[in-house]
C-alpha cells in the first residue's frame, strides 16, 4: 500500500536532505505570525507540524549515510584497485557486516553470501569499474541466482546502469550497490 505519492511535495522531500522540510516548516511559521493576528498565532505552529515530522523522519533515514565527499572518496579508492584487491575488500567489508562469503569461480556471480536468518544471494562484483551497465550482466547475474537456488542477488557498480537495466533489476529484483552503498559498507574500513 503506498501512502504517499512519489512527487508530492511530502515525497519530494522525504528525498531530500532532512534540513529542506526544516526550513519550509520555518518558512512557514514566519510567513504564518507575520501575516496573522497576535490571536491566531498559534495556527501557523500547527500547519508547521507535518514538515517538522517529515524533517523528523528524513534525518532518521539518512542518519548513516555517507557525506557526498565520502561517497566521491570511496569511488576513486575503489576504482584505482585491481580485481584481487577488491574482492579481498569487499569480501571483508561484507564479513563486518555481518555474511558469510564464499567466493564462486567461473561463473556470472562472484560471492554467494549467507546472512543468519536470512536466504542466500549471489553477488556479482567483477564489472565494478564499468561506467555503464547494459541488462546483460544482470540476465546473466538472474541465471546465477536461479542455478544457485539463491533468493536474493546483487549487482555492484560504481557507475551507471542504463534506463532498460534498471528496469530489468526492479522487475527481477535485484538489487544494486552502487557508490554510495559501497561508502556504507566501507564506512568502517580505512580506505
Amino acid at each position: 500500500m503506498k501512502l504517499m505519492a512519489r512527487n508530492s511535495l511530502f515525497g519530494i522531500l522525504l528525498r531530500s536532505r532532512w534540513w529542506a522540510s526544516l526550513l519550509v516548516a520555518a518558512a512557514l511559521v514566519f510567513i504564518g505570525i507575520a501575516v496573522t493576528p497576535p490571536a491566531y498565532a498559534l495556527f501557523p505552529l500547527f500547519g508547521a507540524v507535518p514538515f517538522l515530522v517529515i524533517a523528523a523522519i528524513a534525518a532518521w533515514k539518512q542518519r548513516n549515510r555517507p557525506s557526498a565527499a565520502r561517497v566521491e572518496r570511496t569511488t576513486q579508492t575503489l576504482a584505482a584497485l585491481s580485481w584481487s584487491e577488491f574482492a579481498t575488500r569487499l569480501q571483508t567489508a561484507l564479513k563486518a557486516d555481518g555474511c558469510q562469503v564464499q567466493p564462486i569461480t567461473g561463473g556470472a556471480a562472484d560471492f554467494d553470501l549467507a546472512r543468519p536468518g536470512a536466504g542466500r544471494a549471489v553477488l556479482s562484483a567483477r564489472r565494478w569499474k564499468a561506467a555503464h551497465t547494459g541488462v546483460e550482466p544482470l540476465q546473466r547475474l538472474q541465471s546465477a541466482r536461479t542455478a544457485a537456488g539463491a533468493t536474493e542477488a546483487v549487482y555492484v557498480t560504481l557507475g551507471e546502469l542504463s534506463p532498460a537495466a534498471r528496469a530489468y533489476a526492479e522487475a527481477n529484483k535485484i538489487a544494486v550497490m552502487d557508490a554510495e552503498s559501497l561508502a556504507q559498507l566501507f564506512r568502517r574500513q580505512p580506505l
